[in-house]
């Protein structure tokens, strides 16, 4: 059948109906997203610049000067004064790179030009994100996965038992996907430098708020550059940075780390390429970089700071009414279950009410995400909600 041509207003009504199944997050009622409303600033901008293709930078100096100028801010934030990176579509991406990196790292060093000829391993805690799962699959990996400790954070002794000769690389995890916790980085950093691996920090979700909540007294633990053997950093500014989607950045120490993942492009202006994708929009780059000069370390400071004080108020909320937090919030995120109802029918029950919540898997939980689209108002409706919900239950039964 041939697709015979609309006219606009068709197309644009046709969409309006598409849309209007989506969730909204001003509705308040996304609560397990890592991803929030990107402020208006960085939707403009985006905007102008998706013509741009970072891919064949060549022609786009101006935007590639951009991408520069962001990679420099950010590394900033995360104590590097001279840094490699690229902005991509965000933390899997990322990931994926650092792997790469670390497997082409230590075929270099061990002299090896046939990657299979050896059962490359790389350490993860249970907590990483499935992103890992990808690049095993991809780059032809092992992944051993260390048990956590009673506070849901990579256990170090277990990652000094798996440590062998086919270890490629070492990951921490700096706001985990499900519960927000940071890793042992200081002593994973210190564990990489004595055996010489690879050390990747995947700080997705917390990168954009652990240094700004530390600058005003949070005191949570140092996972950045500072640490001598951290090699590499994910870092998503489309999460708590406000930026459109997708927008993601790795950032290296060396640019050697960045080099070996490098291939010719000789039919482009850009001569050599890392990422992942080709064709790359520059509007990620230049949207995040309105952003880093619109909000400044202040403006950071101040949204993750009311983002931890919104968790705090939830999570005394839920212990006030006997619900059980599976640990003491460190970033934005509260995992919480009840003694007397089962995990997926309160689930489904908050659902019921329209709220959108996740899971937890270790352990099973009920997820929430205090993203910047969730006021402390909307806070005040899913606890009312959930005081009917628990009343309902506990007459029930």
């Amino acid at each position: 059948m041939e697709n015979e041509p609309f006219e606009e207003e068709y197309i644009f009504k046709k969409l309006k109906e598409f849309k209007s199944k989506d969730l909204s997050y001003s509705s308040g009622r996304i609560l397990g997203s890592m991803c929030s409303e990107p402020h208006p600033l960085s939707k403009k901008v985006y905007m102008d610049f998706l013509d741009s293709n970072l891919g064949d930078h060549g022609l786009f100096e101006g935007t590639k000067a951009i991408e520069y100028e962001v990679i420099n801010i950010i590394a900033s934030f995360l104590s590097l004064d001279n840094p490699y990176g690229k902005v991509v579509t965000g933390g899997t991406e990322a990931n994926i790179m650092a792997m790469r990196s670390a497997r082409n790292l230590y075929k270099e060093i061990n002299k090896i030009k046939n990657q299979f000829i050896k059962p490359f391993e790389v350490i993860i805690p249970k907590s990483a994100h499935f992103s890992f799962k990808k690049a095993s699959d991809m780059l032809g990996f092992k992944l051993v996965e260390i048990d956590l400790d009673d506070e849901y954070k990579m256990d170090i002794e277990y990652v000094k038992e798996n440590i062998n000769k086919n270890t490629i690389a070492i990951v921490g995890v700096a706001g985990t996907t499900e519960l927000g916790m940071i890793d042992p980085i200081e002593e994973l950093s210190q564990i990489s430098i004595d055996k010489n691996i690879y050390f990747h920090v995947d700080a997705a979700f917390g990168g954009f708020s652990i240094p700004f909540l530390n600058d005003i007294g949070y005191n949570l633990p140092n996972f950045d550059f500072s640490n001598d053997g951290v090699s590499s950093i994910t870092i998503d500014p489309h999460k708590m940075g406000l930026t459109a989607i997708p927008a993601g950045c790795i950032i290296y120490r060396k640019k050697d780390y960045l080099d070996l993942i490098s291939v010719d492009s000789p039919y482009l202006t850009s001569k050599k390429q890392s990422t992942i994708v080709g064709t790359r929009s520059g509007a990620a780059s230049a949207a995040t970089w309105a952003m880093l000069k619109y909000m400044g370390k202040k403006g950071y400071r101040e949204l993750a700071n009311s983002c931890m004080i919104n968790t705090n108020f939830l999570a005394d909320a839920l212990f006030k009414e006997g619900f059980n937090l599976v640990t003491k919030p460190q970033l934005n995120i509260v995992g919480f279950n009840h003694p007397k109802i089962e995990i997926d029918d309160l689930i489904k029950a908050i659902e019921y009410k329209s709220w959108k919540v996740s899971t937890t898997t270790y352990p099973k939980a009920v997820r929430i995400v205090i993203m910047p689209h969730i006021k402390h108002t909307h806070i005040m409706e899913f606890i009312k909600d959930l005081k009917e919900v628990k009343k309902e239950f506990i007459n029930t039964n």
